[in-house]
């Protein structure tokens, strides 16, 4: 499908913004550390703020995930994913429980949904803030959270229930809308951080100043049934917040296909490159992916914002792939050169607990590129009932820091968490 001949009576010109970030455990431990690690990403982005047109700012997948640290300085130096979830939980047992009993779900899902009240006005008052201060329609991200509603006008959760979730918001830190991830992962399946799968039939394309946007977070942005579906509601420009939990360099094999095995760059043009290069509605793809090692899970990858190949005729690509065009803007690789073993090898090199001098030794970056649309033909969706919710926590005023979790004598707690443990393994 060729390109809308554009006047400039009808045209959207809007920068688009791709943070690459690295993160860490400490980043979590408190509201001002979060609050700190997300204004680092805009102060990143604010010497390339264009001062005339729209800014759109592009942030990272799961960038709220590491707030169950939070509160929980032990948790984060624990060393690895499974005893900081321990530790969490030893300490939160009073809060946990109820909703593990209840509920129904697993410890770590318990864990999260328990805190979400903090977590989640932490998150969305954080980059309602700096939308505002900043003057940008941000795309948060994305982030563990609960599916709400409004009723008798308090704020309610569904029970059981806990999404990746990206939220949009306007300049004055309005929401635009929210989105939930449909294909998880199988680090975020039960045996993970055990997340809800989004419904495919509720994905929308929300129209505003700076696109169309669709939201395919990260494995989404794979998926035909994700792309069609924003495609067929118009959507000109697909954001793909990410994380990619392995080393770049790393060989990998997803579901549906895990024996198609290949270099994880490979597997990467099937994403936003493909759709912006052979798509129908879907002119540009912006895709930011976080970098860093947290506690014993590593993310690296290299961020990208895609166009048409006659909108970005020169030739780039990702490590270990050949060049092409496609890309308007591409973060380089910690190294360029090399044979494709030594390029594995520097992947592993800079892994969690490799122990070698480049460990963690990761690159962040910041890429932008200035696009043109014509004139939105999209009618904004209906609200949700989690939207309107959404709308009344982010009209709220911040709420004081609280410490979360209350201690228990440790040998009582151990000895209950290791049975509840036990029997909830030996269910599944």
């Amino acid at each position: 499908m060729s390109p809308v001949p554009l006047s400039s009576a009808q045209a959207r010109t809007f920068r688009v913004i791709a943070v690459q970030p690295k993160w860490s455990a400490e980043d979590f431990v408190s509201a001002d550390a979060f609050r700190l690690w997300m204004r680092s990403q805009l102060e990143m982005a604010r010497p390339h703020l264009h001062p005339e047109h729209p800014n759109l700012v592009v942030l990272t997948e799961l960038n709220g995930l590491p707030l169950v640290l939070r509160g929980s300085p032990l948790a984060a130096r624990a060393g690895t994913f499974e005893r900081a979830a321990l530790l969490l939980f030893l300490s939160r047992l009073p809060s946990v429980l109820p909703v593990l009993l209840r509920e129904r779900v697993s410890p770590i899902r318990a864990l999260q949904l328990a805190a979400w009240q903090a977590n989640t006005r932490l998150y969305l008052h954080t980059c309602r803030d700096l939308a505002q201060e900043y003057g940008v329609y941000l795309c948060c991200g994305s982030t563990p959270m609960p599916r709400l509603s409004l009723k008798g006008g308090r704020v309610v959760r569904e029970a059981g229930r806990l999404t990746n979730q990206t939220v949009i918001l306007d300049p004055q830190g309005h929401l635009i809308g929210a989105t939930d991830k449909v294909h998880l992962t199988p680090a975020e399946e039960a045996e993970g951080v055990d997340l809800t799968p989004g419904p495919l039939p509720e994905l929308r394309v929300f129209p505003t100043p700076v696109g169309d946007l669709g939201v395919g977070i990260s494995l989404d942005a794979f998926r035909a049934d994700v792309i069609g579906r924003l495609e067929a509601q118009g959507c000109t420009v697909l954001l793909q917040p990410d994380a990619n939990g392995s080393a770049w360099t790393a060989l990998e094999g997803l579901p549906p296909d895990p024996a198609n095995v290949r270099d994880q760059p490979v597997a990467w043009l099937e994403s936003a490159w493909t759709a912006t290069t052979t798509g129908k509605s879907i002119r540009y793809a912006v895709n930011p992916m976080v970098v860093g090692n947290l506690l014993d899970l590593s993310f690296d990858g290299q961020s990208a914002i895609t166009g048409r190949p006659e909108d970005a005729p020169d030739l780039q690509s990702y490590v270990l792939t050949d060049p092409r065009p496609g890309f308007l803007a591409l973060a380089p690789w910690v190294q360029t050169t090399g044979t494709p073993d030594e390029l594995r090898g520097i992947g592993q090199h800079l892994s969690a607990c490799s122990g070698h001098p480049r460990e963690n030794a990761y690159r962040t970056d910041l890429l932008w590129a200035d696009l043109t649309l014509p004139a939105s033909g999209v009618a904004p969706p209906p609200r949700t009932p989690h939207e309107y919710a959404l709308e009344a926590l982010l009209a709220e005023a911040a709420p004081p820091e609280t410490t979360s979790g209350h201690w228990l004598p440790l040998a009582v707690v151990a000895g209950v968490a290791a049975l509840l443990l036990r029997l909830w393994r030996r269910r599944r």
